[in-house]
């Protein structure tokens, strides 16, 4: 019995070292593979098409162009165009790199944005053993609602908010299609020959995706002054080379005409007066700029200039005694 326990001791001993052993091999980590060969460099432009205005811009649901160009051409190599709203990927998608001009590639995608907002196109190509990291990102695309009006959601409104307070028009209420905004549509209805409603509709939004809409200063030395072109029925408020304001406005109908040239407030009197006019500034006898419970859209006053009564505290606190005043058609 003693010979057979110290037999099977030593047995021991000797496998102790192989599991060990074995163990370590184990847990030794394979050698890391080799990297693959680097791809050909090479350089990605892209660009932008069918978006217009000074600004890129579109409508929703319009047809965008997306064109791309490598200066190397490589067969069976695919670039993945992403395309992000507010900052959110909508959609992606693969396309293949074709024969280009002067030997590289080009490739061509189009999209239609389903929501407004701002878009970027991301292109972007992977290295592989043939072609190198490719990446370039659009501009800025200003993607607009086709139409706007008071049951919009509030982006679509800020969206159409934005883009008239930038040509210089006077909003209201951020994200609401309240009596300010619609009267900043009429305004700008006025301004591009439209008709001259409160509506919101396609061809307005077409319009300022076209950069239409902006007032031309007529007299861009006259400093901080006051312009009312008589043939839009619309009064405009100018400071250094800047149109702050713009305002819908109603001049003296044919039987009393706006006299036209150039003037300065020499009188301001705030509140109401016996004929109704509210908040008025003189400019040259009897004429003013003032408010009134009526503003057509069409030259209806007895000469002054009319403007809505929610806009005539504002108008009359920017006008100030030695204002210039300019009446044109």
């Amino acid at each position: 019995m003693r010979g057979a326990a110290a037999l099977l001791t030593l047995l021991a001993a000797i496998a102790l070292p192989a599991r060990a052993l074995a163990v370590e091999q184990v847990a030794t980590p394979a050698p890391a593979p080799a990297a693959p060969p680097a791809g050909q460099p090479a350089t990605l432009a892209l660009s932008l098409e069918r978006v217009g205005g000074d600004r890129a811009t579109v409508l929703v649901g319009q047809r965008i162009r997306v064109r791309g160009a490598t200066d190397v051409f490589v067969p069976g190599e695919s670039m993945t165009v992403r395309f992000f709203s507010s900052g959110r990927k909508v959609r992606a998608m693969q396309v293949s790199l074709q024969p280009g001009a002067q030997g590289g590639g080009a490739f061509r995608v189009t999209f239609r944005p389903d929501r407004s907002g701002p878009l970027l196109v991301r292109v972007s190509h992977a290295a592989t053993p043939a072609l190198g990291d490719l990446l370039a990102t659009s501009g800025e695309v200003d993607v607009l609602p086709r139409s706007v009006g008071p049951h919009s959601p509030s982006g679509a409104v800020r969206a159409l908010q934005r883009r008239l307070a930038r040509l210089g028009y006077s909003v209201g209420r951020r994200g609401v299609y309240d009596a300010s905004t619609s009267r900043a549509v009429l305004a700008f209805r006025k301004m591009t020959g439209m008709a001259r409603t409160f509506d919101a509709s396609k061809p307005v939004l077409s319009a300022i995706a076209r950069g239409a809409g902006a007032f031309t200063i007529r007299e861009p030395n006259h400093g901080r002054h006051v312009e009312a072109d008589l043939s839009r029925q619309v009064i405009a408020l100018v400071d250094g080379g800047t149109v702050r304001r713009i305002y819908p406005m109603s001049s003296g109908k044919p039987s009393t005409p706006t006299v036209i040239g150039s003037f300065r407030v020499y009188l301001k009197r705030f509140g109401t007066n016996a004929k109704g006019m509210v908040h008025s500034a003189y400019f040259t006898g009897a004429y003013a700029t003032h408010g009134y419970p009526s503003v057509p859209v069409y030259p209806a006053s007895h000469g002054c200039l009319r403007v809505p009564m929610a806009d005539a505290l504002s108008l009359f606190h920017w006008m100030r005694i030695g204002t210039p005043v300019d009446v044109y058609r």
